[in-house]
């Protein structure tokens, strides 16, 4: 059975914020501000369902420099549940969000993972994602 893949809908609202404390953990983010996101339109929010479960999410994000002629695109959150890994969930998720990207301008699209987060590496890999050396530095302010 191959996943359906679809925009967030404020109706998903529960659902991502369920599947973001099993991805994320923390503080369970509350459904108004999910809601409040999702209804910005600045972010891309997709979710994939097997058998009318939603069982995994990716977010996606384009921004615009005069530095470059096309816009770039960013997969900055994707979430499988375990159970319905290597099914092609995550696959689905990334031709869904490359897509709606595509409909923005985006002429390139960069997804970052942890360096041995092997499994997603693989999985980014098959769909054609090439892995390049850069250091990622970050600053808390």
């Amino acid at each position: 059975m191959l996943p359906i893949v679809r925009l967030a809908t404020v109706e998903d609202a529960d659902v991502l914020s369920r599947l973001n404390y099993e991805f994320n953990g923390g503080d369970k983010r509350p459904e108004a501000e999910i809601i409040g996101s999702l209804n910005t339109g600045n972010e891309l929010v997709a979710v994939a369902e097997l058998r009318d479960k939603v069982v995994g999410f990716a977010c996606a994000q384009s921004s615009q420099s005069f530095c470059y002629a096309a816009s770039h695109g960013e997969i900055t959150e994707m979430y499988v549940q375990e159970s319905a890994r290597r099914k092609g969930v995550a696959a689905a998720l990334l031709a869904f969000l490359e897509a709606q990207l595509r409909l923005r301008g985006v002429g390139t699209v960069k997804i970052l993972t942890g360096r041995t987060n092997d499994p997603a590496i693989a999985t980014y890999a098959s769909c054609g994602y090439v892995k390049h050396d850069e250091a990622v530095l970050e600053k808390r302010l």
